[in-house]
């Protein structure tokens, strides 16, 4: 009859729930677990800015710069408008008396608070500046810290004629030209900020489909 054989594997430790060691343990796993979960959120935001900068990139003119009221109109009836056709459809397929579902609920909650930011102020990328439009043009559409150093304004539905510079833009070519833009030609209101419609929807189309993740 064969002998048993011992097992070559190390015996697993178990700390009293109480210990030094069991504290320590503890203390390193929701480190790791927090430090997880910032890394999650920095991807997430990450992915999130990429998809709004895209959306802007592609709503650049083919030449020269936007006006104010293009640039109200890319945002008013492309972008606030682009998940209209799903939800049209998520309500036309549920039946009368049935709850919304899943995919609807987060849609129209998208739409809300983008409606409301853009009633408040919202900040784009000054597609009316023709430096940052030409710097711009030149983004790999990866690298959203490129974007991030460019000019950027706060708009606002409620006050349209408004603009307010929000990042004048870290860029070295902005820094050393500070051109006014045509906005500010235009004598309207422009504030400094301390702290195309000519084309089809169908333009925006590569950028619309990816926006916001999936559903």
């Amino acid at each position: 009859m064969a002998k048993p054989t011992k097992s070559s594997s190390k015996k697993e430790k178990i700390f009293h729930p109480e210990s030094r060691k069991a504290a320590q343990l503890s203390r390193t796993h929701l480190r790791k677990s927090k430090l997880a979960e910032a890394t999650a959120k920095r991807t997430k935001r990450h992915v999130g800015q990429a998809d709004v900068y895209g959306f802007f990139y592609h709503a650049l003119p083919p030449v020269g710069v936007l006006t104010l009221k293009e640039l109200h109109g890319v945002i008013r009836d492309v972008w606030l408008t682009r998940h209209d056709t799903e939800l049209d459809q998520e309500r036309a397929a549920r039946r009368k008396g049935r709850p919304k579902s899943t995919k609807e609920v987060k849609l129209e909650e998208i739409k809300l608070r983008e409606v409301e930011a853009y009633r408040t102020g919202m900040e784009v990328p000054d597609l009316t500046h023709e430096p940052t439009v030409q710097l711009f043009r030149q983004w790999d559409q990866e690298e959203t810290a490129y974007v991030q150093t460019l000019r950027f304004i706060r708009i606002s539905s409620s006050n349209p004629e408004t603009v307010i510079i929000s990042r004048p833009g870290s860029h070295h070519s902005l820094r050393e030209d500070r051109a006014p833009s045509q906005h500010e030609d235009q004598d309207m209101s422009v504030d400094q900020d301390d702290s195309i419609l000519s084309e089809p929807p169908s333009r925006f189309a590569s950028t619309m489909t990816t926006m916001d993740g999936p559903l």
